[in-house]
C-alpha cells in the first residue's frame, strides 16, 4: 500500500465494522472518512487544515480516526502524522496572514468600537505577547480553541515568520502524534479519545468564560467608579 493512499472499500468496511458496536461516526466523522477514502493521508491533512480555520470541526475526532485507519492498514501512520502536521501549519499560516492584514492600527480601531474594551487593552496584550509570544504559539497548539486563534495575534505582532512556522510545527507535531498514536493503539475503541479530549475542551472553555466574566465585572466597576469620581 502506498504511503499516502488507502483502498476506499477497505477503509469504509473497517470503519463501518468498528462503528457497529459504538456510537455513529456522525457527519464530521463521515466527512473525514470521505476525505481519507479519496486522498488517503493527505485527506486527513486537509481536514486538519480546515479544522484550524473552523474550530467547530474538532481535531479530536480527525486525528484518532486517522490513527485507527492506520491501525487497520488503510493509512501509513507516519504519513498520517506528517500530512496532519503539514495541514496544521497551513491552517495556522492562513490565520497568521489574517492577523498580519489586521495589524495594530486596525485592532486599535476595532477596540474603540467594542463595549468595555479600551485601546490600552490592545497595548497590554501586545506587550504580553512580546514577552510570551513564542511560548504561547508553541503550547497554544496543544489547547482546544487556542490552537487556532493563537495564530492571529502572532500575525498582528508580525512574529518572525520562520520562527512562527517552526514553533507551530513543533507544537502541532506533538499534539497530532499523541492523538494519532492513541487512535492507532486503541484500534476499534479510537472514539474513547474524543471523550477525554472533550474534558480538556470543557476545562479550557470554563477558564476562558471565567476570565471573560472577571474582565467584564472589573471593567464595569472601573467605568462606574469613573462616573462616580467625575464632576457632578
Amino acid at each position: 500500500m502506498s504511503l499516502a493512499h488507502a483502498d476506499p472499500l477497505t477503509l469504509t468496511s473497517n470503519l463501518t465494522a468498528a462503528d457497529s458496536g459504538s456510537a455513529s461516526l456522525g457527519p464530521i466523522g463521515d466527512w473525514v472518512v470521505g476525505l481519507m477514502e479519496t486522498l488517503g493521508a493527505p485527506g486527513a491533512g486537509l481536514a486538519v487544515a480546515i479544522e484550524n480555520l473552523f474550530p467547530p470541526i474538532p481535531s479530536e475526532v480527525i486525528l484518532p480516526l486517522a490513527g485507527f485507519a492506520a491501525s487497520q492498514g488503510d493509512l501509513n501512520v507516519v504519513a498520517a502524522i506528517i500530512f496532519t502536521t503539514l495541514g496544521s501549519l497551513l491552517g495556522a499560516l492562513a490565520l497568521y496572514g489574517l492577523g498580519a492584514w489586521l495589524g495594530r492600527d486596525r485592532m486599535r480601531t476595532i477596540a474603540r468600537h467594542i463595549p468595555l474594551v479600551d485601546v490600552d487593552d490592545v497595548d497590554r496584550t501586545e506587550a504580553w505577547f512580546q514577552r510570551h509570544g513564542p511560548k504561547a504559539v508553541f503550547f497554544g497548539r496543544m489547547l482546544p480553541l487556542f490552537r487556532s486563534f493563537i495564530s492571529i495575534p502572532a500575525g498582528i505582532e508580525r512574529m518572525h515568520l520562520l520562527k512562527f512556522a517552526l514553533l507551530t510545527t513543533a507544537g502541532s507535531l506533538i499534539w497530532n502524534t499523541v492523538f494519532i498514536l492513541a487512535g492507532f493503539w486503541l484500534g476499534e475503541q479510537w472514539h474513547v479519545v474524543e471523550r477525554y479530549a472533550e474534558i480538556l475542551q470543557y476545562v479550557v472553555i470554563a477558564v476562558v468564560a471565567a476570565a471573560v466574566i472577571w474582565f467584564v465585572v472589573k471593567r464595569i466597576r472601573k467605568h462606574r467608579a469613573g462616573r462616580t469620581d467625575g464632576p457632578i
